[in-house]
């Protein structure tokens, strides 16, 4: 019964509690122009440019490349997103 309890300790850890994807994926939606996702995925540079495309658009672009990003983020699964942006670093979709 001992040996039971402790043979999770033997299996990989799960990614989940690193998973980004639902926080990414709602700032891209609800804060698109600002590039927080990108930020928030540590894609520095590609925030920077995000904002410097949403001063030039007035948030007009970004805004709408925010919730196709967003919306992209969301209908990845966990592992799928988690594999591809936070792994794989891609950072435009």
């Amino acid at each position: 019964m001992e040996n039971s309890k402790h043979e999770h300790w033997n299996q990989p850890q799960p990614f989940e509690e690193d998973n980004k994807r639902l926080a990414a994926g709602l700032l891209a939606i609800i804060l698109g122009p600002l590039g927080i996702h990108k930020f928030l995925l540590g894609y520095t540079k590609e925030g920077v440019i995000w904002l410097f495309l949403s001063l030039i658009s007035f948030g007009a672009l970004t805004g709408l490349l925010g919730l196709i990003e967003g919306i992209i983020y969301l209908t990845k699964s966990e592992d799928e997103f988690y594999r591809t942006y936070q792994l794989g670093r891609k950072p435009w979709f």
